[in-house]
């Protein structure tokens, strides 16, 4: 399965899926002028990627945003919801970054652990 790597601007996050050395992660502010021409590639990726039997028995994803708009909140939703509805969800862990005083990114990734049947860890980043 090819990689997927999107540099990180000032208003997108980092996106660097790297199945070879198994590294999953979504890292930065994510306020993308269009979230879903942005978040298109990230979801025609992940689609291939869970419905594909190179899925490796353990898959962890780490979200770690600082920040992130409405806009791609739906978007994110989207992208847990293509992972939940994959044959291969049960081999997937997210792991939910936050800043010990940033609870708002907490209630964020309890939100979407609530809505969804995937397993999530939260860690919180040390300083």
């Amino acid at each position: 399965m090819e990689a997927l790597h999107i540099e990180a601007s000032e208003d997108t996050p980092k996106i660097y899926f790297e199945p070879e050395v198994e590294i999953y992660l979504l890292e930065g502010k994510s306020l993308p002028e269009n979230a879903i021409d942005f978040y298109g590639p990230v979801f025609d990726w992940a689609k291939k990627f869970f419905e594909s039997s190179d899925v490796p028995d353990s898959v962890v994803i780490n979200f770690k945003f600082d920040y992130f708009n409405t806009a791609s909140s739906k978007q994110i939703a989207k992208l847990l919801r293509i992972i939940e509805d994959s044959p291969n969800n049960e081999k997937v862990t997210i792991k939910w970054y936050y800043d010990e005083e940033d609870t708002d990114m907490l209630k964020a990734g309890n939100r979407y652990n609530k809505l969804m049947n995937i397993h999530f860890e939260f860690v919180m980043n040390k300083e």
